[in-house]
C-alpha cells in the first residue's frame, strides 16, 4: 500500500487522551463561537452551505452534495468553507440562511473564528451520526441552529431525543449530483474476465464500525481461492490506525487485494466502474455514502440490513444482509461507551450465500443494479431538500 504520513504536530496531538483533547478545545471554542439569533428569520432568500468543503472526509463530501443540491434547485448555494483555527472562507448574501454541514461537537470549533453577522441569520445544522443513541454532549449545539437536518430516519430518531421538535430528515439529494467520471488509468490489475467485489473504507470511521474482516471472511467463505473471482478493499486512515490496517493487510491473498492512500476522484470512480458489485458488512451507518453512490451507478450491493443505508434500500433493490443487534464495543476508541448502545452483527454465512450468487450470475447482478439505480434516484431526488427548505422560510 502507499504509505501515508501524518504531520508532526498531528502526531503530537494524538498523543493526548482523546477526552482531554475534546474537553481542551471545547471550552475555549465555546468562549468564542457567535451563537445563533433568537428568533429566527421568517423569510430568507437563498441558501449558503457551509463545512469542510476542501477535505476528503465524509462530512466534507456531504457539504458538496447538499451544495450541489443547493445549486440544481435554484436556491443560489453560496459555499462557504469552514476549518478548525481558522475564519470561514466565503461571501454570503445578507439575506440568505446557512446551512451548517458539521456535527455538534465540532460546531464551536469551526465557527470560533466566524463574524457575528455570519450568524443573524436562519441556521440549519446538518448532522450525521452513526449509532441509535447520540452524546448527551451533542445538545450543545443546539444553540449555533435554529433547526437540525438528519441525513436518514436513522440518525433522526437518534438525534430527537437531545433535540425533540428541531429535527427534520433530508437525505443527501445525491441524484441531482453528477457522478464523476473515472480515469481508465486506475493502476490496478483487474482483466475483464475476474468479476470485482469492492469495499471501501476509512479508517478514521472506525474500523470495528466498518467491519472488513467480516467482509473478508464472507468473501472467502463464498469463493476461497478462484481466480475468476478478486476482492478489492480501499483503504483510506493508515497511518493514523497502523494496528487496524495491519490487521486487514495481513489478510491479502491471491484474490483479495488491498489499496490504500487518499486518491483522486477520478481514480476512485475508476474503481467504482470496474467493481461488479459493492460489499459492506457494517455494524452502523449513519447514510452510507458509498453504498448510495454505487446504487446510482447501476452497481449491486450486499450490504447489512440495517441502519442508515435503508433509507435508499430495500430488499427488492439489494442484497440485504440478516444481522442481531448486539452492544456497542468500538476497538478503535472512536466511539466511548455509551449504556444501551446497540449495534448489529451481520450475518457472515448470508453475505456469503450472496456473493456467491452475485458472483456466478452476470444477469442477476445487472437485474439488481438496474433495481439499484431507480430505487435509490427516488429516494434521494432532492424533492425531501426542496421541502426542507420552503418549509424554513427560505425562496430561491
Amino acid at each position: 500500500m502507499t504509505p501515508e504520513r501524518l504531520s508532526f504536530s498531528h502526531n503530537a496531538w494524538r498523543l493526548l487522551p482523546a477526552g482531554a483533547r475534546r474537553c481542551a478545545l471545547g471550552m475555549v471554542a465555546r468562549g468564542l463561537a457567535p451563537r445563533a439569533g433568537v428568533p429566527a428569520p421568517a423569510a430568507s432568500h437563498g441558501l449558503a452551505v457551509a463545512g469542510e468543503l476542501d477535505l476528503a472526509t465524509g462530512l466534507g463530501e456531504a457539504a458538496r452534495h447538499l451544495l450541489t443540491g443547493a445549486q440544481r434547485l435554484g436556491f443560489g448555494g453560496y459555499p462557504v468553507t469552514l476549518g478548525v483555527g481558522r475564519a470561514p472562507l466565503g461571501t454570503i448574501p445578507e439575506e440568505a440562511a446557512l446551512l451548517l454541514t458539521v456535527n455538534a461537537p465540532s460546531l464551536p470549533l469551526m465557527l470560533a473564528r466566524a463574524k457575528k453577522a455570519l450568524m443573524r441569520r436562519r441556521l440549519i445544522g446538518s448532522w450525521a451520526w452513526e449509532l441509535p443513541l447520540v452524546p448527551e454532549s451533542w445538545a450543545a449545539g443546539g444553540r449555533y441552529v435554529h433547526e437540525v437536518w438528519a441525513p436518514s430516519p436513522f440518525v433522526a430518531q437518534a438525534l430527537e431525543r437531545i433535540l425533540p421538535g428541531r429535527v427534520r430528515m433530508v437525505p443527501y439529494p445525491l441524484a441531482l449530483c453528477d457522478l464523476p467520471a473515472g480515469d481508465a488509468a486506475h493502476g490496478l490489475d483487474l482483466p475483464d474476465q475476474v468479476t470485482v467485489t469492492l469495499m471501501v473504507l476509512s479508517l478514521g470511521s472506525s474500523a470495528t464500525r466498518k467491519n472488513p474482516l467480516a467482509g473478508i471472511e464472507a468473501f472467502r467463505r463464498a469463493f476461497a481461492n478462484r481466480a475468476d473471482q478478486r476482492l478489492i478493499v480501499k483503504l483510506q486512515g493508515a497511518a493514523a490506525y497502523p494496528r487496524e490496517a495491519a490487521q486487514i493487510e495481513a489478510l491479502a491473498g491471491s484474490n483479495i487485494q488491498v489499496v490504500g492512500g487518499v486518491w483522486p476522484k477520478a481514480r476512485m470512480a475508476a474503481l467504482m466502474a470496474r467493481a461488479d458489485m459493492i460489499l459492506s458488512l457494517h455494524r452502523a451507518e449513519g447514510f452510507g455514502l458509498v453504498l448510495a453512490e454505487a446504487m446510482l451507478r447501476g452497481k449491486p450491493v450486499v450490504a447489512t440490513g440495517w441502519s442508515g443505508n435503508m433509507s435508499f434500500m430495500d430488499e427488492t433493490s439489494a442484497a440485504l444482509i440478516g444481522y442481531r443487534l448486539v452492544n456497542v464495543e468500538d476497538e478503535s476508541g472512536i466511539y466511548e461507551p455509551m449504556q444501551g448502545a446497540r449495534w448489529a452483527e451481520p450475518d457472515v454465512a448470508h453475505a456469503a450465500e450472496w456473493l456467491r450468487r452475485l458472483g456466478d450470475d452476470a444477469d442477476l447482478r445487472l437485474a439488481m443494479g438496474g433495481r439499484a439505480r431507480a430505487y435509490a434516484g427516488a429516494a434521494l431526488s432532492g424533492e425531501a431538500m426542496r421541502d426542507a427548505l420552503m418549509a424554513n422560510g427560505i425562496v430561491p
